[in-house]
């Protein structure tokens, strides 16, 4: 007896879809033993083909490619920027082997934790061609025939990529180096704990012009011990030093005795060179609110405003009607299966938890708590409130929110790379020290929020963690809740890199500020508009008549 089979028809394959997942696999094994970058040895050519047209490999030259994501759009740089690094070390090891290293002013900079990539590496290799490589995104790579290459001995590795060490560099820098890029300099010169290896390095060629201007140098950043070892041990061989400091201005900070890694002490730099650009352009600090309640109500009328903007800007497809049903308790992952697994509004579920969570972070500063404490206390509770919708629909496992991040993250079409994992945990601890010691509210805010997303410690949120920190850090003075708004995100973002890039927080500092006065004046006409209102309605109570 003949059944009707309602079961779907499987379908087969094409063999064009088959030669992608043979070569899915084979990239997946490479990438998992931590190479992102690939010789068009390493896959056959149906391969090669499968995954080029596929969108899961780019190419850099001809004969090397690196991973790349079907998704990427035309002129992502993301991908580069991620494989740039990788790419330097495995095309320099297939044409030198292990006789190359980086100049010495990059070196100096991968040493002092550098988070830029140079639009030109230059490679020191005795096999060198002097020839230009062009790469990617108006990058490239010269090749350098270095007749003086340094021995294995003064020879490291820093970033991932062959360098030379850091004593070697700063022997081999050029003295404009210091004038260039201060900040580098500072920190190499603050990461050397004596000066025996220099001392070495310096005798070994009576080097007496260096070592003068490495002795001012140390001064100059306060190494008085350092600079002074280096001067006597030259001059007691029989050489002429003469101390000249190699700054254009002096350091912004001196900072003490201790060592600490290079990321914490550009940290601290940053953050001294930029407080006052960012001082000067704030006005004063009204000061803790009288009437707290009031100043959160003000807070909650603005939120539907700052919910559309913060999530806006990061790409969600958010309505007011959809924040409202989340704020005022309609949005239920039981009730709304569409809203279960809606990315957008689990982002607006999460924002709505991570902003009470932020609110009651506020009244804890409004009761005399210090600024700097309360968010190192708190901000890992917003960003597991701003993600817990995630977990309960299961896109993310609990351990997920569990600390800071575990993997190098790269900032869309940023010319800054994030620290990398391990300097996260070195940086954060002294992040919400300068907050904790920081006077001003408006330098709080706006470094607070540049800082926290320059270190980038979380995989996804920290823009929106680093408006809420804005926010809060303004409350602290009593300035009014700021919205960053969606038609001035291009504004944003090219102010926040020329912080990252440039180390001018100008253009970020005068961004917030005028953001402020946007608020400030909103929240004037608003409080015009209500006093009108009960004038109005007071007037009309009077003329009624009294029974």
């Amino acid at each position: 007896m003949a059944t009707n089979s309602t079961a779907p028809v499987q379908q087969m394959p094409t063999p064009a879809q088959r030669r992608l997942a043979v070569a899915l696999q084979m990239l997946h094994t490479l990438q998992e033993g931590g190479t992102h970058v690939f010789h068009t040895g390493q896959f056959s050519r149906l391969e090669r083909e499968a995954l080029l047209q596929a969108g899961y490999l780019q190419l850099v030259i001809q004969g090397w490619y690196m991973s790349a994501s079907p998704a990427a759009k035309a002129g992502d740089t993301t991908p580069w920027i991620a494989a740039m690094k990788d790419f330097i070390a495995a095309y320099c090891d297939a044409r030198f082997g292990t006789e190359w290293c980086v100049s010495a002013d990059y070196s100096l900079r991968l040493h002092a934790g550098t988070t830029l990539l140079p639009k030109q590496v230059v490679v020191h290799a005795r096999q060198g061609k002097n020839g230009v490589v062009a790469l990617p995104d108006g990058f490239s790579l010269m090749d350098y025939q270095a007749r003086d290459f340094p021995s294995a001995d003064r020879r490291d590795i820093a970033g991932g990529v062959r360098t030379m060490t850091l004593e070697q560099a700063l022997l081999k820098v050029p003295e404009n180096f210091f004038r260039a890029s201060p900040q580098d300099a500072q920190i190499a010169l603050l990461s050397i704990t004596d000066a025996s290896e220099l001392s070495r390095l310096l005798a070994d060629g009576n080097h007496g012009t260096i070592a003068g201007r490495l002795a001012g140098a140390f001064l100059a950043v306060g190494r008085e011990a350092i600079a002074n070892d280096i001067v006597g041990f030259m001059r007691a061989l029989g050489n002429q030093v003469t101390v000249v400091n190699p700054f254009s201005a002096p350091p912004p900070i001196v900072l003490g005795g201790r060592i600490e890694s290079p990321h914490v002490s550009r940290l601290r730099l940053m953050w001294s060179a930029m407080r006052g650009d960012v001082a000067s352009s704030f006005p004063e600090e009204p000061g803790l609110p009288m009437d707290v309640p009031a100043f959160m109500k003000a807070v909650e009328e603005v939120y539907v405003t700052d919910a559309y903007h913060s999530l806006s800007i990061e790409g969600y497809r958010v309505t007011p009607e959809l924040i409202r049903r989340v704020a005022s308790g309609e949005w239920n992952d039981e009730r709304h299966e569409e809203d279960r697994r809606s990315r957008d509004a689990m982002a607006a579920r999460g924002y709505w938890l991570a902003h009470n969570e932020v609110n009651q972070s506020i009244l804890q500063i409004f009761e005399g708590a210090n600024p700097g404490e309360v968010l190192k206390r708190d901000h890992g509770g917003w960003f597991r409130a701003m993600f817990s919708p995630s977990v309960t629909a299961g896109v993310l496992a609990a351990a997920d929110l569990a600390g800071y991040r575990g993997h190098q993250v790269y900032i869309r079409n940023a010319a800054h790379v994030p620290p990398s994992r391990e300097a996260v945990r070195d940086m954060m601890p002294v992040f919400f020290e300068l907050l904790r010691d920081e006077p001003l509210a408006s330098v709080r805010a706006v470094l607070g929020h540049f800082m926290f997303v320059f270190i980038h410690p979380y995989m996804d949120g920290n823009g929106r963690i680093g408006r809420f920190i804005m926010n809060s850090m303004l409350a602290s003075g009593g300035f009014p809740w700021t919205v960053l708004r969606l038609e001035d995100r291009d504004r944003y973002m090219d102010a926040l890199n020329s912080a990252s890039r440039d180390g001018d927080i100008k253009p970020f500092a005068k961004f917030v500020a005028q953001s402020l006065r946007n608020a400030a004046e909103a929240n004037t006409d608003a409080q015009l508009a209500r006093d009108v209102s009960r004038e109005d309605s007071d007037e009309e109570d009077a003329s009624r008549p009294r029974g």
